[in-house]
Formats: C-alpha cells, sequence, structure tokens
C-alpha cells in the first residue's frame, strides 16, 4: 500500500476537516474581500486552476475571500511584460508573484507596498515559509517589499541518457567531452531507436536563460562547465568577472557549434518552448538532456514516455570532463519565490485579509493546495496517513497529470522539507516494472558536481540582454562567425557590457560574496562509480 506520513496527520489534527466547520454566508461579501492573486502555475503544461475547484469553494465559505486566481506565463521575459504594463495601467493585482528584477522596478515607481507587517499576521506561515535570509531577498534599503519563499529546490537536475540506446550500440557512457560528441554522433546517425529511420538526435535542448545562467541558459550549461565558464558570474576571489570575458567561454561556444554544426542537437532548441522541449523527448527522439528530477521522473510526467516506449531506460551520469579535468552540471543559488503586494490593495485595507488567506494556504488550506480534494484526489487511512490507495477514479490521483489544473498553487504552500518531498515524491513502478523514484534522482542529481553562483546581482539592461542572448545563440547555430568573437566582445563592452562586469565585481566584493577557490564547486560526487 501507498502510504505517505508525516506532516499530513498533524494538519489534520488541527482542523483540515472543514465538513466540521461552519460554513460563511457569502451573501455581502465586500469587496475588501476579494482578492486576485497572479500566481506561477505548478504545472506549465496543465490548464489553469479551475473557477469551480474545491480550494476556491473553501477559501469563500470558510473564509468569507472571494478568490481570483490567474496564471501568469511561464516565459520570463512575457512575465515581466505583462507585470509593467499592468502597472502602468494601474492593473495589477492585490498579489502576484514577481522577479526581483521586476520588482526592482516596481518598487522604484511605487507600484507595491512594503509587507513587513504582514509577518506577524501569519505566524504559522512565517515560521514555515519565512527567515531573515529570505526576507533580505526582497528587501531594499531595509524595507521589505516582497514575501520571499524557498523557489525551485537546489541542484535538482542533471544529465540524463538513454541507457537502453548506449546498449543497443554497444557504447560505454561517455565521460569526457570527446566521449560525449562521440555518443551523441552515434546516437544521431547509427538508428539507435531500430526504426530504420534517421530521426534521432544526441542532445535535446531549449533556451533556457536564468538570472546565474545568462547566454545559451542553463540546459546547455554541462558544456560550459567542462570549461569553468558556467554560469554568467564567476564568483572566486581570483577570477570574479562575467564568465564571457574569459577565454574558455569562447572555446565552450565552439565546441557547442560543432555538435549543432554536425546535427548532433535537436535544431528545434533555438525555438523550443519548456513545453515542446519535453514532448520532444517524451516522443523518443533525445538521447541525451539536462532535465529537473520531477518533470523527468513523477508518474505523471513520464507516462508518457512510459507508455510509447516501455522497454527504454534513462539513467544519470556526470557532467563531461573538460581539456583540463574541469566538471560541472551548472551554477546554482538558492532561489527564492517573490510574491508583492500591490500599493493599490494596501491603500483599499487589503493587508490583513491576503495575511489571512496565506495563512489559510500554510495551515488549514495546506493538504488541498497541495494534494487536492478528499476521496478525489487522495485518500486518508486508518493511520491518518495520506494514500492514493483506494480512489474511486486512480486517474484523479493527485500523482496524475489528470489533477494538474486543481494543483496550480502548489508553489504557494509548498517548502520543500524532507518529509514533505517523501510525500510529493512518491515511488512508483513503470509498465516493466522498474522502480522510478523522483526524491532518490533528486539525491543522486545533488551529488553531482555544481557551482556556487552569487544571487541577485546587479541587473543587466533589456538590451544589453537581447543583444547578448541573440548574439551567443547566433555564434552556436553559424549565423555569426567564432572568428569575430573578440571584435563582438568589443561591442558587447561598448553596449553595457563592461559596466555590467564592474557593477558585478563591485557589489559581489562590498557584500563579502566572493568565494576561495577551493570552494567555489561542490565536488562532493557520490562515492559509487558508474558502472556500463
Amino acid at each position: 500500500m501507498k502510504k505517505y506520513t508525516g506532516i499530513i496527520s498533524s494538519l489534520l489534527v488541527i482542523g483540515f476537516l472543514f465538513t466540521a466547520c461552519e460554513r460563511i454566508d457569502l451573501e455581502g461579501i465586500g469587496e475588501l474581500n476579494k482578492i486576485e492573486l497572479w500566481y506561477s502555475p505548478y504545472t506549465s503544461d496543465a490548464a489553469p486552476l479551475p473557477e469551480d475547484c474545491v480550494l476556491i469553494d473553501f477559501v469563500e465559505k470558510d473564509l468569507g475571500i472571494s478568490l481570483t486566481a490567474v496564471p501568469l506565463p511561464t516565459n520570463k521575459d512575457e512575465q515581466a511584460e505583462v507585470l509593467l504594463d499592468a502597472a502602468k495601467s494601474n492593473s495589477l493585482p492585490d498579489i502576484f508573484m514577481v522577479n526581483r528584477d521586476v520588482l526592482t522596478t516596481l518598487v522604484r515607481e511605487n507600484y507595491v507596498t512594503r509587507v513587513d507587517g504582514l509577518y506577524a499576521l501569519m505566524p504559522e506561515r512565517t515560521l514555515k515559509m519565512y527567515d531573515d535570509t529570505s526576507i533580505q531577498a526582497a528587501s531594499f534599503d531595509g524595507v521589505c517589499y516582497g514575501l520571499s519563499q524557498s523557489g525551485s529546490i537546489d541542484r535538482n537536475e542533471g544529465i540524463l541518457i538513454r541507457k537502453d540506446w548506449l546498449d543497443k550500440l554497444g557504447l560505454s557512457i561517455p565521460v569526457t567531452l570527446d566521449d560525449y560528441y562521440d555518443v551523441m554522433k552515434a546516437f544521431t546517425f547509427n538508428d539507435p531507436d531500430g526504426n530504420g529511420r534517421n530521426d534521432t538526435y544526441g542532445y535535446g535542448a531549449y533556451v533556457d536563460i536564468r538570472a546565474i545562467e545568462e547566454g545559451l541558459g542553463c540546459r546547455f550549461a554541462p558544456f560550459f562547465g567542462a570549461f569553468g565558464v558556467e554560469g554568467t558570474f564567476n564568483s572566486t576571489k581570483g577570477n570574479a568577472g562575467l564568465n564571457i570575458h574569459k577565454p574558455e567561454y569562447k572555446q565552450a561556444l565552439e565546441y557547442i557549434h560543432r555538435l549543432s554544426e554536425d546535427g548532433l542537437i535537436d535544431p528545434r532548441w533555438t525555438v523550443h518552448s519548456k513545453n515542446s522541449f519535453r514532448e520532444a523527448w517524451k516522443s523518443g527522439k533525445i538521447g541525451m538532456m539536462r532535465e529537473q528530477n520531477a518533470a523527468f521522473a513523477m508518474e505523471s510526467n513520464y507516462k508518457e514516455f512510459d507508455e510509447r516506449f516501455p522497454d527504454a531506460e534513462w539513467i544519470l551520469i556526470d557532467p563531461p570532463v573538460g581539456p583540463n579535468g574541469k566538471s560541472s552540471v551548472g551554477a546554482y543559488a538558492t532561489g527564492y519565490r517573490i510574491y508583492a503586494v500591490s500599493r493599490r490593495a494596501q491603500e483599499l485595507g487589503k493587508m490583513p485579509i491576503i495575511a489571512k488567506f496565506l495563512e489559510w494556504l500554510s495551515t488549514d488550506g495546506y493538504i488541498t493546495a497541495a494534494y487536492g480534494e478528499e476521496a478525489v484526489n487522495y485518500m486518508i487511512d486508518d493511520n491518518g496517513a495520506l494514500t492514493i490507495e483506494g480512489l474511486p477514479d486512480p486517474k484523479l490521483a493527485y500523482t496524475q497529470k489528470a489533477a494538474a489544473p486543481v494543483l496550480q498553487l502548489r508553489n504557494l504552500v509548498f517548502y520543500n522539507g524532507d518529509d514533505e518531498l517523501a510525500v510529493r515524491y512518491p515511488t512508483w513502478y513503470s509498465i516493466n516494472g522498474k522502480e522510478m523514484s523522483p526524491l532518490k534522482l533528486l539525491r543522486d542529481m545533488q551529488g553531482k558536481p555544481w557551482t556556487i553562483a552569487i544571487n541577485n546581482l546587479p541587473g543587466i539592461s533589456k538590451d544589453l540582454k537581447g543583444f547578448y542572448e541573440e548574439c551567443v545563440k547566433d555564434f552556436v547555430t553559424g549565423r555569426r562567425d567564432l572568428d569575430s568573437w573578440e571584435s563582438w566582445l568589443k561591442e558587447f563592452d561598448k553596449h553595457g557590457g563592461a559596466d555590467w562586469e564592474r557593477r558585478c565585481i563591485q557589489y559581489a566584493e562590498e557584500n563579502a560574496l566572493l568565494l576561495d577557490d577551493a570552494k567555489v564547486s561542490l565536488k562532493s560526487k557520490s562515492k559509487d562509480k558508474q558502472k556500463d
């Protein structure tokens, strides 16, 4: 029987059983008790939170709050555009998710209000979700303007490879950059799926830009890591600065350009979205990729691939080792998901009702937001443990794709404790009996070499950001000749790159954020050697 204990029983004791609660009369709910929330969807390729879901019903009938929940775009640039446009038209919602760069603009233009006073109004949530470090992450001149909670789990991605393709072609697990190239070439041209068609690729990716991994983004970071230039900024005392200025950055681009020119990367990488990239590997056309533990190994995500290719097998491997022995999955920093409150909401007196809603999400409403509706998405057994056994329709279990729409507010309640992760990432078995454990995969990914990055460095202008990202991509695809790299770097610096680097170094030095060289990478690889 699948049982998930821990936080569940204690939460039930404090009063989750709403059927025993007195309902609030909805008639006469005033404007002050209406909350408009713009949220980041937990599952990007699933439908938005349904207006008639049990979560919204509970919020209305038990809190007396009328909740309107609107999903933000998953693309960071589109998200920023939506928020800034709303600010200019004075139509920001009451509470909304925002990244640090956009929040900086909203604070400067006085579109958001300070949230320091909210912490005392939601003691349980504050204890679980916030600390001095997270508060500092959204503070400006000592004033907090955003509720910063734990974002994505650190180091939750890694290089996955089709072990069944390796076995079919008689190949060993790649170790060096040359090994990687040879395997990707074989995956592309030696018909690893045996269908007689030239329709597979050695590597799959998309441009997944993050502040700490600019340029080509994190999906290509392992190749930069082999040259010691993973991430946007080198955070060591002896070599601080933008990695794009390092000679090794060009060497990494030359390697990736070779992969592209030789046709070893799925050519759609330049236009893929997160969702279409995942559709590509689930279609069985990709042999290697950097992917996230849950996006790969959760039953709801892996099931489509499993049904198509039940005998396939993916395994986690070490990132490639470069010419000087360097290796890294990529850069990481403790990330925070920030929710801000509009100045308009504060002026209308909505701060207490917003705090009431958030406190409920972390207490009585936690299970509903995290796991859905009892007897529909989960069951509670005789010991008070949450289980998916005995559901009338197992396809609606919280672990399944069909349940994703009603769980879209999970990002507002998850706090990433070990007890919670055991429930979020249950072990399951594929069609042919393979054990699939998203939690074990996470721990294995965290044991690979990673590079520490600095969060919240000074931002980059929109024009320079576009110039940077587009041109680096052009050097890989061949639209720009790498022989012109040095002259392009001068142009980059002229556009503001040199000033950006100066500001980043100054910020890192003034805040004592630079690290000793020996401490910059987590080289704590698993002691268990990989076997072919």
